[in-house]
């Protein structure tokens, strides 16, 4: 399934979910404004102060690295789309991008999108890369985050076991996923038995110490009339 996200259509929709002005993606005023800007609101977990490096797997078209440039002199995202870092290193780079923002049947319309004011992408690279199988030189962070990334990969946990080898000492783990486990990502074997807070406490638990849990909601625009509207369950680790 990791193909549809190397599709237009599948950009355009991320690149609004990343850096979409309010009006842009949801025009209803009776509309859950409350889950917008949740690339923002993730990384908003991160304790405060200035850090030397951040991951960010399975970033997307970008918009959580950007964010955690303001407090971190390096930044490293990574994600499976070759479409979706293209896109990111746009934003990166250029600061503006145009994207296909689908109406309804086969209607489009075209939608600017730009980098948040406060970031020029200093110190930010992207990269493609496959959560399971880092590269083995990545090194250590400070700053780790994996949003809505666990429930998608194949096999999840050979991505935590990487984990305590790539948070540094004292650092901290953001992770964020809709617990949507579906078998055209991950056969039911690797699924968690039980509820994901409790198989990720069991998992982590050995190298990380669970500092907080809390339910963000995030919205994507499908159509102009269409959303998925969904609550992610967003954990903050410190890696003991």
């Amino acid at each position: 399934m990791s193909e549809v996200y190397e599709s237009e259509r599948y950009v355009g929709e991320y690149l609004l979910f990343h850096y979409g002005k309010a009006k842009e993606i949801l025009p209803w005023e009776m509309g859950p404004v409350g889950a917008l800007d949740f690339p923002v609101r993730t990384v908003g977990y991160f304790s405060e102060g200035r850090v030397e490096r951040s991951l960010d797997v399975g970033c997307a078209v970008g918009r959580s690295s950007l964010e955690l440039s303001r407090e971190s002199d390096e930044v490293v995202g990574v994600d499976f789309s070759r479409a979706f870092i293209d896109a990111a290193e746009e934003m990166r780079g250029g600061g503006q991008m145009m994207c296909r923002r689908l109406e309804e049947a086969s209607d489009y319309s075209a939608v600017e999108v730009s980098r948040p004011e406060g970031v020029d992408g200093v110190g930010v690279s992207f990269e493609v890369g496959d959560a399971m199988n880092l590269r083995e030189d990545l090194g250590s962070f400070d700053r780790v985050h994996a949003a809505n990334l666990l429930c998608r990969l194949p096999e999840p946990r050979r991505f935590l076991e990487r984990l305590p080898g790539l948070v540094k000492r004292g650092g901290e783990l953001v992770l964020a996923t809709p617990c949507t486990w579906l078998e055209e990502f991950t056969v039911k074997e690797n699924w968690p038995q039980g509820r994901t807070r409790d198989w990720l406490e069991q998992e982590l638990g050995g190298d990380f110490a669970l500092i907080e849990a809390a339910d963000e909601p995030f919205l994507i625009r499908e159509t102009a009339r269409k959303f998925q509207w969904t609550v992610s369950l967003v954990t903050r680790w410190r890696r003991v």
